[in-house]
Order: C-alpha cells, then structure tokens, then sequence
C-alpha cells in the first residue's frame, strides 16, 4: 500500500527527534567519537535531526562490514535471487515514495512536486537493473594459438564499493549507487553529503527491510575532510564511485593511488545550450530558462551557458528572463513552489559573489540577481532567477561552475563559431541544440565535446541511457547497461585440453 503524506500539515515519520545512526553491518550505530552534526532545512532554517558525525575509525567498521559481506553468502547469492531482492526494494520504494520524497525537500529543499515527480525514474532505475543482474555474460575466444584450446572471459565483481554522493539530489544518487552494486554483487559503503544525509538513511532501513543482508549496505554519515577522505584513501576500498566537484574529485583520485582503485566521477559541469534562429522559439527559449533555473540551478547537467544565433538573441533573452520572473520562488514544501531555496547559507553567498563578479566584469542584467527576502523568504536561502546578456566567454560566469539560478547568454552567428565556443571549456557533460534542420542536428551533435547531447530537448533521462561526462567532468557512467561494466572486472580464462 502506497504510504500518502499530507503536505500541508506533515510531520515526516523519519524526524522523530531523536539522533540518527550509521549503518554498519546491519547494525543502526553512533559515531566512535560520539560526535554529531546538525541538518537544517534550508527553507526554514529549522532545525531537522542530529547526525552522527562518522571519521576514520567508523569507515574501518564499515569496509570491514562490507568486506565480510562480500565474503560470506552474498558472493554464493544467485543472480535470480538478487534480481527477486532488487524487485522487493523497488516495491518498497515506490510504496513509501512520497515520505523519501518529504523528506528530500525536507533537507535538501527542492520543491515537493519536482521530488514526487521522480517516482517513475527512480522506481523504474531499480527495477532496470534488477534485469541486468540476471544479464552479466563474459565471451568465448577463437584463438590463433596452436593446440586444442578454450579460450573465454569472466565478469565477476570488483568487491567492495565506496560510493560518496552530492546533496542536490539524494534520493536520486542514493538509487544510482545502489541498484549497480546490488546487480552486480558488490557491497557498499555509501557517504551522503553532510547537507542532505537524512533521505539515504531512511533509504537504508528500506534496504534491510527488503532482506539485503547485514553488511551489503552501509552508511557512514559525516564530512568530507573526515568520512569523505578516509573512505577515498582506505586500503580495503576495491572502487570509488564519487559524484560532486572537479575539485573533490582531484582529492579523490590522488586518495585512490594507494592501491590504485578503480574510480567512476562524476564531476561538474557549465553546459552549452544552444538555440539556432531556425527554432520552434516559444519552446526553446523556455527550455533554455527551465536547463538553468530548475532545481534553483543545482544541477550538474545545467545549460547555464545559452549561445542564441544573433537574429533571435533579443526574443531568447526577453522569455528567459520572463521565464525566471513568473516562477514562483518559495519554500520546497508549498506544492506551488517552482524553485526551492539554495542547499546553504554558503551556497547562496556563492551565487550572489558570482552575480557580483558578472556586474563587475560588464555583463548586462536583464532580471534577478538578488537575494529574495521579506516575510516568505527572510528564514531561507532564497535567490532569484538570475538572467545575464551580453556576456563573453572569458567571464567568470561563463566559464565557471556556479550551481545557482543564474545563466550566462551569448549570441553567436554560425554553426562552426558555436561549436568552437561550445568545446572551449574544461567541462563536458551535456549540451542542447535546437533546431529544425535534422542534418545540422546530426552534425553538430557529432562535434560537440559532451557525454549527453540533447537536442530540441534539454536533461532527459532514463534508466536504458547512459549518462556522464568528458575532459574534467569525468569518466565512467551512471546508469544504462554501460553502468554494470563500472562494477565488474573482466577475467580471462584459458583451458588446453591435449
């Protein structure tokens, strides 16, 4: 039975008051230190629960944990009896969506329609990879070797998992690092962003509710510089799949050389979307404001650089910035917000030290660019679509990642100026291209440095396609048949029979 929540009135079952606990080896623990943290709604500035504030010695219990389980009956399990326990997850997350969904707005403050409007994705997710787990096959070899031999490969998993994921989207990330490790028949130790930890712990009870065993997956909770850090660095780690900053990632593969794990990153982004003159405008230009202002911009994959063919550059900047002025800015827990508030008081000043930089580097504002305060906004991080023109390319704004409402727009006249401009970036996750012109599409979906090219379309997913990125946006992908090979070594096997 699907568990309904009233939004207007909720006190989310999770926040109980109490503290929370880590996870390790089926076991619901304090940190070692005794040590917690706060969470806070950043809507609000409400307090939400105390966590526990893992280091080091936590992330030993949870390798050892994990290593235990990947050694006991969880490497004997059957790919079919895998599969059968990923179903039983899926069904436990699509009956309890709408609380994991509360509870993603809750701590991390992304409208609540937005959050229960993944229901299908991410239920779906699980339920993709659960077929995959029955669908890991090596190949047969036909030698040139003299001799009667049989030559074939193994895929077999590549053990223990450290997974650290971003506070964007916790609900999100959580599924994307567990339903490939699951299929795969690897074991987790799973670090959430001290800015949203609470919707993975919840996530983890269902877990254990579902019947994965004790040690398969963990959850240590606390910070980078201490969690993070030593989960990246700790010797019995087989893998890192991390999701977050180019900078973090950089810590994460220097932390790696120890015993040379295998690595997934996926990093940041400041991705070209880019609109021809030859566009259906009345979708485009609002796509173009949606690729920037959804999620109040903290998306990995935001087009928050807009290139717009001259002769309709105008007309793309007015919409856009009439875009941003009717969303409606506001608490994620109002069914009427469009845009919830920034994760942080460090993320906003963030944002707003970008919007300075812009001004002083002689973009033109067009809207936005302030704080949002009065009686609805004054407790929260609230910051207003932001829509800059005239800006060029070797602007901060325009070559830096901001993770905020703000986008960068930028007329161009030709096909080969657009792409040249659209490559000159450290970046390279996705990219949108609209137009009517099929062949032009084609082309320039070919020559565009990104791991996802969207065209008269901006950030589709879906659990069939992969997604990832090029140059200091990473490497490795999340999600599609393309995720399992992340999690698996390839072995060769060779047999002489005479």
């Amino acid at each position: 039975m699907t568990e309904e929540i009233d939004f207007a009135n909720a006190r989310h079952p999770f926040l109980d008051g109490r503290p929370k606990r880590m996870l390790i080896g089926g076991r619901w623990e304090a940190a070692a230190s005794g040590k917690t943290f706060e969470t806070r709604n950043p809507a609000t500035g409400g307090l939400l629960a105390l966590v526990p504030e893992g280091e080091a010695e936590d992330v030993d219990r949870a390798v050892a944990a994990a290593r235990a389980a990947f050694e006991g009956p969880w490497r004997r399990m059957k790919p079919d009896e895998r599969q059968a326990l990923m179903h039983k997850l899926a069904d436990l997350i699509d009956a309890h969506y709408d609380e994991l969904a509360w509870l993603d707005t809750l701590d991390m403050g992304s409208p609540i329609r937005h959050t229960r409007g993944s229901r299908r994705h991410l239920v779906g997710l699980m339920r993709y990879f659960a077929g995959q787990a029955t669908a890991i096959y090596g190949q047969t070899a036909d030698t040139s070797l003299n001799g009667n031999m049989f030559a074939a490969t193994l895929k077999e998993p590549v053990g223990v998992v450290g997974s650290i994921i971003p506070w964007n989207g916790p609900l999100w990330a959580t599924v994307f690092k567990v339903a490939p490790v699951l299929a795969t028949g690897c074991t987790l130790v799973l670090k959430p962003a001290e800015d949203a930890p609470l919707t993975p712990l919840r996530f983890a009870e269902l877990a254990l509710a579902a019947g994965v065993p004790p040690g398969v997956i963990n959850v240590v909770t606390g910070f980078g510089r201490g969690a993070g850090a030593a989960l990246a660095a700790h010797p019995g780690v087989d893998k890192i799949s991390f999701t977050g900053s180019v900078g973090t990632g950089q810590e994460i593969v220097r932390a790696s050389a120890g015993n040379l794990k295998r690595l997934s990153l996926e990093l940041g982004g400041k991705s070209p979307h880019i609109v021809f003159d030859d566009a259906d405008i009345a979708r485009a230009a609002p796509a173009a404001a949606i690729g920037v202002f959804a999620n109040a911009g903290q998306i990995c994959s935001a087009g928050t650089r807009v290139f717009v063919q001259r002769g309709v550059y105008d007309e793309v900047v007015e919409t856009m910035a009439k875009v941003g002025a009717g969303l409606r800015v506001g608490a994620g827990t109002d069914p009427a917000s469009d845009i919830g508030p920034l994760v942080s008081p460090r993320q906003l000043e963030r944002v707003l030290g970008y919007v300075g930089s812009a001004r002083d580097e002689g973009a033109r504002l067009v809207s936005g660019g302030e704080r949002l305060g009065g009686p609805a906004h004054a407790a929260g991080h609230f910051m207003a679509p932001t829509v800059f023109a005239d800006v060029r390319d070797p602007m901060r704004i325009a070559r830096e990642e901001i993770f905020g409402p703000v986008a960068s727009v930028m007329p161009f006249d030709d096909l080969d100026e657009v792409v040249r401009r659209a490559n000159d970036s450290p970046f390279g996750l996705g990219a949108g291209v609209w137009t009517r012109d099929v062949g032009r599409a084609h082309s320039i979906a070919k020559r565009l440095q990104a791991g996802s090219v969207w065209v008269n379309c901006y950030n589709q997913m879906d659990p069939s396609m992969p997604f990832g990125g090029v140059k200091m946006s990473g490497y490795g992908r999340e999600s599609g048949a393309q995720q399992l090979d992340e999690y698996l070594n390839v072995k060769g096997l060779w047999i002489q029979h005479d």
